[in-house]
């Protein structure tokens, strides 16, 4: 039984469920859970801002399917990185976040020490569900293991463990079993019951639709195989973008927020709703309005009428809830026989809508898409150019190859998410596009990329600030005030951190741009200067 800090014991335990890197900022308080992090085989990435730790660890958790780990100091650093904390729970994603804290029984004793802050543990957990403060070395370990239970049985969320000082650089005795990463099954609820009727339901369908959500991720080879089957449309939300190929015949990709696409949701006999809360990011202000049956699944049984009531609800982990519909399918129903679907129309009428949104944004964003290879990762950000033109105008091919966070909808997300994708796929080419305003929360995560010598393409579409305000405060009879932004050169700015640098006045050169770039082996930067 070999003997180990707990700090060693708590990293060992972290990479024996296959975490090989780790985001955060060394600090005075944390440098034990450094010191392990080479003879392991993990990976530091030291970004330049805690938030940055955490948008690079959420957008490296999406493209691995291992929760994001991010280490923190006491103090300042845990709460730089809440912002990202809570948009890794607000999208329902896994992240582990590590941070020392005062030694055992000193807590909450405001006598002026280092980083001092009254209750860390409680300022976290009044953001997430999960914030412990170890209470042991063991426990310590123990609530790494509970932190992977949470991301494998439950509804994937942030999990934030704090380890008081005197814990955290002690000595412990620690079995290699207690730190050897343990299997836990997701839940399987249904019934063979609710099981029935839902098969039954969809077999009796003549126009089925299916709605992806980002809880239907990693099922993403089974919702295909169940649209196929049915010959159903799937739409999905903007988390589940990919789950079905967008060049595949049903798909009519992340459009659940155009009115026909709700309209058809709402004319299907018979909607399955697949790990998504169908929620007011989704639908901007649409509605889903039923007449005929919904089948809800969701890992989360307080979701399974969120929103959208369910009549029949699968409660359990979303591939095998597909698993069982597609066996009962194949079982009850054998002869089941649809002839293909022919959506040229709906898919027609989808691309109208995305490009009357923005007509700006969108002659941008295609330009850029013309020259990406379609095996891209997409980064983005809440930029106009974003969620008013990346999300429909470039298709993914796959779940995860938009980094983004529609809901949380937080600025400053687009640069190290790029970072975070990149580190997960160094052989894919990554782009991230966003705008002036958006690229200023986190411009220092540059120096990142050239520390880490990413070849990413960072596009910044300049409006001159934040111009969705603007127009807010133009259609609400408001003279536009404090949005219009001072602007740095930015190609002399890019070029200062060691990036290549372009600028672009004319959309129709944009594709020749791009090519060049995306083709490069180092961090590049090309600047987009719109007419707004």
């Amino acid at each position: 039984m070999p003997t180990k800090t707990v700090a060693e014991a708590i990293m060992t335990t972290v990479a024996n469920y296959g975490v090989d890197t780790v985001f955060g900022i060394p600090g005075t308080h944390n440098v034990e859970l450094y010191r392990p992090l080479k003879p392991l085989g993990l990976t530091a990435v030291t970004t330049r801002h805690e938030q940055g730790a955490g948008y690079a660890a959420d957008a490296w958790s999406q493209r691995t399917g291992l929760p994001g780990t991010v280490i923190t100091t006491s103090g300042p650093g845990l709460l730089n990185a809440l912002s990202a904390v809570a948009t890794a729970y607000c999208e329902s994603r896994p992240m582990l976040v590590l941070s020392p804290g005062a030694p055992t029984g000193s807590q909450n004793s405001d006598v002026g020490a280092l980083h001092e802050t009254r209750n860390p543990t409680g300022a976290v957990g009044a953001l997430i569900v999960e914030s412990h403060r170890a209470a042991s070395a063991a426990d310590a370990v123990e609530q790494i293991h509970a932190a992977f239970e949470l991301f494998a049985t439950r509804r994937p969320r942030p999990f934030h463990l704090e380890i008081p000082l005197d814990i955290l650089d002690s000595a412990g005795v620690f079995d290699e079993s207690v730190l050897a990463a343990r299997e836990f099954v997701p839940p399987r609820a249904a019934g063979l019951e609710e099981i029935s009727g839902a098969v039954d339901a969809l077999a009796g369908a003549t126009s089925p639709m299916i709605i992806a959500g980002g809880g239907a991720t990693s099922a993403n080879t089974k919702v295909r195989a169940l649209a196929e089957k049915l010959q159903a449309p799937v739409v999905t939300s903007v988390n589940g973008k990919g789950i079905l190929p967008e060049d595949h015949p049903l798909s009519l990709g992340a459009s659940l927020r155009f009115g026909p696409v709700l309209e058809w949701c709402n004319e299907a006999d018979v909607l399955l709703v697949v790990g998504s809360k169908v929620g007011e990011s989704e639908l901007w202000g649409g509605t889903i309005e039923r007449t005929g049956p919904t089948i809800r699944i969701d890992i989360d049984p307080g979701q399974l009428d969120m929103n959208l009531p369910g009549d029949i609800h699968l409660h359990g982990d979303s591939a095998w809830a597909l698993g069982e519909l597609l066996a009962g399918l194949d079982k009850a129903h054998p002869d089941l026989d649809r002839a293909p679907s022919d959506l040229t129309e709906q898919k027609r009428t989808v691309h109208e809508c995305a490009l009357a949104e923005s007509p700006a944004s969108a002659e941008i964003v295609q330009a850029i898409a013309r020259a990406l290879p379609p095996e891209t990762l997409i980064a983005g950000d809440s930029s106009q150019v974003t969620y008013l033109a990346t999300v429909n105008l470039i298709p993914a091919i796959e779940p995860g190859q938009l980094l983004y966070m529609p809901a949380y909808a937080t600025l400053g997300y687009g640069l190290p998410a790029a970072i975070g994708g990149k580190l997960a796929n160094p052989e894919r080419p990554v782009c991230c596009i966003v705008g002036d305003g958006a690229l200023m929360f986190s411009l220092q995560e540059m120096m990142t990329a050239i520390e880490q010598h990413l070849a990413i393409t960072l596009i910044c579409v300049d409006n001159g600030g934040y111009g969705e305000i603007r127009t807010n405060m133009l259609e609400a009879g408001i003279d536009p005030v404090g949005v219009d932004l001072a602007q740095p050169d930015w190609v002399k700015l890019a070029e200062s951190f060691g990036f290549t640098a372009t600028s672009v006045t004319s959309t129709a050169d944009l594709p020749d741009v791009v090519g060049r770039h995306i083709a490069m082996t180092g961090p590049n930067f090309i600047h987009v200067k719109t007419g707004n």
